[in-house]
């Protein structure tokens, strides 16, 4: 295997302990330069503590972290240049302008001085901050300031960048635009790992590996998790009494769980209980009456519901 097609990032059996407590529990995976993976899990389960693992700022107790072809438990020191970060707290320095802070970053990464005028600029306009360039951190919107975070983690070219839940408390229209721009910087072939608790920004991933209490119980494309055979078949429930129905699901043969799914309900059941009549005549026990009742494809969301809680899973091999 050549250099270029050796992945970016690589988790062989990862274990991160603090005290008695196993924050990192055997995780395997790896990311593909150009590829955009995506971590997803409740709080809690490790998604940070990964993430600094591979920025050098943990070093592992069992296993190995590979980014940019470093061994981190040697060299953390070695990555910091190859990569860029984005913490879930937004870190700028609120009492400088825009562009300001972009210089500063510059500076920090050994930006050659020929190149810093042009970088900041391709970075402002590929932000859209032209008209806020000379205005103070502390005056921008959210969105505003974590597309000014992207730029200043991407200004030095990194090879690999590592997001960590960079949208929080973002609107949806500034969260789109960051994605735009996430696909625009792993289009130039950097591997980014960006961790999420928004089922819909998880689509945008081309993998996902969801995470739950230290450990990787799925890893796929979005669609491969929607089909995980784990999960079951799924139904859609609608009728009058939605209360109703709930309560006379929750916890009856066959149904694995039932969630309000806009107005009517996702019911993931054993394949026993595939069959819609069969759940309609569950309800009709209770006296009630659905208007419709059909098979559906699970959502992201039916999946984490289903799989959270579940044993960890081992990587596919990839072609």
């Amino acid at each position: 295997m050549n250099a270029a097609s050796q992945p970016a990032v690589v988790a062989e059996n990862l274990v991160k302990r603090f005290g008695d407590f196993t924050a990192v529990d055997d995780v395997s995976f790896s990311i593909a330069a150009g590829e955009v993976m995506g971590f997803l899990g409740p709080n809690g389960a490790g998604k940070s503590t990964i993430m600094r693992i591979f920025c050098g700022l943990l070093r592992p107790d069992a296993g190995r972290a590979l980014v940019a072809g470093i061994d981190l438990g040697r060299d953390p020191e070695a990555v910091r240049s190859r990569i860029g970060y984005m913490s879930q707290k937004f870190s700028l320095y609120a009492d400088l302008t825009a562009a300001e802070n972009l210089r500063f970053f510059a500076d920090i990464y050994r930006v050659p001085p020929s190149e810093v005028a042009a970088r900041m600029r391709r970075a402002i306009e590929t932000a859209g901050l032209e008209e806020h360039a000379q205005a103070l951190v502390s005056t921008l919107a959210t969105g505003w300031k974590q597309r000014l975070a992207l730029g200043c983690a991407i200004l030095h070219r990194p090879e690999i960048l590592f997001l960590d839940e960079p949208t929080a408390g973002v609107d949806p229209l500034a969260r789109r635009r960051f994605w735009d721009l996430i696909h625009a910087t792993a289009a130039e072939g950097v591997a980014v790992l960006v961790s999420t608790h928004y089922m819909d920004e998880a689509e945008y991933c081309n993998r996902i590996a969801l995470i739950d209490r230290g450990r990787v119980v799925a890893l796929g494309t979005p669609r491969e998790l929607r089909r995980d055979p784990r999960i079951g078949a799924v139904l859609v429930v609608e009728c009058v009494d939605l209360t109703g129905a709930m309560a006379a699901l929750q916890g009856a043969p066959g149904v694995h769980d039932v969630a309000v799914f806009g107005q009517a309900l996702h019911v993931t059941v054993v394949d026993e209980m595939r069959a819609p009549g069969r759940l309609a005549a569950l309800l009709r026990e209770q006296g009630l009456q659905c208007s419709r009742i059909e098979a559906a494809e699970p959502t992201l969301e039916d999946s984490f519901v289903q799989l959270v809680g579940r044993g960890p899973v081992q990587e596919r091999p990839r072609p």
